[in-house]
């Protein structure tokens, strides 16, 4: 029996999706209110998270797994485009002091238990995260592009499918995969489920790095607001 698992996670996540949209981080990112410093944070912390994604369905398409293994599109992968762009944001050594932010860490770990006691329950994840990239990702490039004044491609690896020529076909034969997938209704409603908490788990990532760009856009305010005063205080030593 086949369930339409694409219009339940579709019906089933946008509140999640709508809340995590609200963030402070995401709402700043998409108002272009970004700094480079909290952006490559958030690299990293995907490259941490994919890296786990893409080890743990790489493994359960190798060992044939009937549901996974029909969604393991060899051409979403983004681990190595990310690794592109944090050779560009840090030096080219940054494997050795990377390390994710206690929320990614926490994401991770979740990717692994689900993928070592309920493999089918990754279709939620990898849902979330890659339907997501490909659907918004040319608008979050431009955003990112503008923002951090970057140039051409440096630092925007993660945006780029360039094994996919058309998106909506894409997303189309994604679409039908889902429904196409071997579980009944019972599976169906844990995986919707699990694509909720795949969005907490990106909304925790997105508030801790929310922090990150709060402090960083305070320095400037405190920065600006600092030559200011001295700069006045310049002015009225002249009138004095």
């Amino acid at each position: 029996m086949t369930v339409a698992l694409a219009m339940q996670l579709r019906e089933g996540t946008k509140k999640a999706h709508t809340m995590a949209e609200n963030t402070g981080f995401v709402s700043c990112f998409l108002k272009g209110v970004v700094d480079k410093s909290t952006y490559r944070k958030l690299v990293a912390d995907l490259y941490f998270v994919y890296s786990a994604m893409e080890d743990e369905i790489g493994r359960l398409c190798a060992e044939r797994h009937p549901v996974v293994g029909m969604i393991g599109f060899p051409e979403l992968n983004r681990r190595e485009k990310l690794a592109q762009d944090l050779d560009y944001y840090f030096d080219k050594n940054w494997s050795n002091h990377l390390e994710p932010t206690n929320a990614a860490k926490a994401y991770v770990e979740r990717i692994h238990k689900v993928a070592k006691e309920a493999p089918e329950l990754l279709v939620a994840h990898h849902y979330t995260r890659y339907l997501g990239d490909l659907s918004g990702g040319q608008i979050l490039k431009n955003i990112a592009q503008k923002a951090l004044n970057l140039s051409d491609l440096d630092g925007l690896h993660f945006y780029e499918f360039d094994c996919i020529n058309d998106h909506k076909a894409f997303k189309r034969n994604y679409s039908s995969t889902l429904n196409s997938l071997p579980i009944d209704q019972a599976m169906a409603d844990l995986i919707v489920e699990e694509a909720n908490k795949a969005f907490k788990c990106n909304m925790d990532m997105f508030k801790e790095l929310e922090g990150n760009l709060i402090a960083a856009i305070g320095k400037v305010l405190f920065g600006f607001l600092t030559r200011r005063k001295h700069k006045g205080s310049t002015e009225n030593n002249n009138f004095s």
